[in-house]
């Protein structure tokens, strides 16, 4: 993952209400949680959802997948593991090179 990827992603899940869906999405795995759900958990206006929604599938944090007249939301779990990888990729490197110095 390159740097400009992993800015534009924390960026876009950085607002608490993006968070909050993230979360709900984590916690419901791959199945996912129909829209109307998770207004219902967060207590949140429909349109302020979809607005939030919005900027979590233009950064391809989730996908949603219609169920006749349901729309479930997803979590893209790659990207988010591809992302915290990405955060931990040199975890403790400088421990470790400051242990072969000494």
């Amino acid at each position: 993952m390159k740097l400009d990827t992993a800015a534009n992603l924390l960026a876009k899940i950085g607002n608490p209400t993006r968070l909050k869906i993230v979360r709900l999405l984590v916690r419901a795995g791959d199945e996912g949680l129909p829209v109307g759900m998770i207004q219902k958990k967060l207590e949140i206006p429909g349109s302020t959802l979809t607005h939030h929604i919005g900027h979590l599938k233009s950064a391809g944090v989730i996908r949603q997948d219609r169920h006749q007249a349901t729309l479930i939301c997803k979590m893209e779990f790659d990207l988010l593991r591809e992302l915290v990888d990405y955060l931990t990729a040199e975890c403790c490197a400088d421990v470790a090179a400051a242990d072969d110095a000494a």
